[in-house]
């Protein structure tokens, strides 16, 4: 398994655009080839760590979350990486490695790991290595329902899980789930949605669900509205909700990406 993460730096003055930026009402494309050192932000209470922002409430654009890619240099992190005690967060880890304090104790991140952080409780996150880490961290203000209890914190590891198998695939569409999509607990969803060559979405995915898409690995043709868009490991998509979408894996590897979706929520009226 392989993890995309940012080039930083920035482009020569030779260097061609990369073609393939779009903003538009049903959704976006930010290629990996723009996200340049130039369009870093720094965050309160980081230490040692730039972000790249990704997604974030916008008239027009995201509604229900925000996602950084958060690249950690030695030694960096943050005692307090989320200040306002109404937000959930999950990272995700995509390069390098890290500690996570979310209540109970030291636990080590290396690629591939997920923690959920409920809101409420505070968690500590620095990379103790010698080389950056790079993470995702995705951030949600939490809809509570009385009678429903919020969830705990937990960390895992995307080895640790078998992918779910989707109907029909024969093997070649899955996708890896971090928590159990029956549990009314959470209110979204990151997941790792999984094509082997060839593998596809077979039909043109019109839902609720808004959609944050960062390409881990691989290449395919994605359909976003009513356009084909060739997006590759380091891309991201953003997609309203009811934006149709589909997938075509092309390539000759695996093609893979990180999944945010809000979830199990009536809509507000």
């Amino acid at each position: 398994m392989t993890y995309a993460t940012p080039i930083g730096g920035l482009p020569t003055q030779e260097a061609k655009l990369t073609g393939k930026a779009v903003f538009t009402t049903a959704y976006a494309v930010i290629p990996g080839g723009v996200m340049r050192d130039i369009v870093t932000s720094y965050l309160p209470f980081w230490e040692k760590s730039r972000a790249w922002v990704l997604a974030r409430p916008l008239s027009g654009f995201a509604e229900t979350f925000s996602q950084y890619i958060v690249e950690i240099k030695p030694s960096g992190g943050s005692n307090n990486p989320e200040p306002d005690n109404q937000v959930e967060s999950i990272i995700f880890v995509t390069s390098g490695s890290l500690i996570i304090n979310h209540g109970s104790g030291d636990q080590e991140m290396l690629p591939g790991g997920y923690a959920y952080c409920p809101p409420g409780v505070s968690y500590v996150i620095k990379n103790t290595g010698t080389k950056n880490t790079t993470i995702h961290l995705f951030r949600k203000r939490y809809i509570s329902v009385e009678g429903i209890l919020a969830p705990k914190p937990f960390t895992t590891n995307e080895k640790d899980i078998k992918p779910t198998v989707m109907d029909h695939s024969k093997g070649a569409w899955s996708t890896t789930r971090f928590v159990d999509p029956e549990d009314l607990r959470y209110d979204m969803h990151v997941n790792i949605v999984n094509f082997k060559p060839g593998g596809v979405i077979p039909f043109e995915e019109t839902h609720v669900m808004e959609h944050g898409i960062y390409i881990l690995e691989g290449s395919a043709e994605y359909l976003l509205n009513k356009d084909w868009v060739h997006v590759e490991a380091g891309d991201f998509l953003w997609l309203r909700a009811f934006c149709p979408q589909a997938c075509q894996n092309t390539g000759s590897g695996n093609f893979r990406y990180l999944l945010y979706k809000d979830v199990n929520r009536h809509a507000k009226l």
